[in-house]
């Protein structure tokens, strides 16, 4: 008995710290890549965890290997956060 509590109760524990981690992703518009500044500017919905309305803003990229992924009007899944004090795209799908 005692085992099957500790088990729950550690299963318990990882899906909310698991829960805590796991950041919404947000629906966007590629509208500019500049390839050379490494930056995109995505048109976005509401991000959730920066706590910013829908707009459309400039964003530099985590890791060149993104830049693949966008192109001009193609919608894109994304996950943004402040990376050294910049507005950064994390998570591209």
């Amino acid at each position: 008995m005692k085992t099957k509590l500790i088990t729950a109760a550690m299963l318990f524990a990882i899906s909310l710290a698991t829960t805590a981690w796991a950041v919404d992703m947000t629906i966007g518009m590629v509208k500019k890549v500049d390839e050379k500044q490494m930056k995109v500017t995505i048109k976005h919905e509401e991000l959730k965890n920066l706590d910013m309305p829908p707009m459309t803003m400039v964003f530099a990229i985590a890791d060149a290997t993104m830049l693949a992924k966008l192109k001009v009007g193609s919608k894109i899944k994304f996950v943004a956060d402040r990376v050294n004090g910049r507005l950064t795209v994390t998570e591209i799908q």
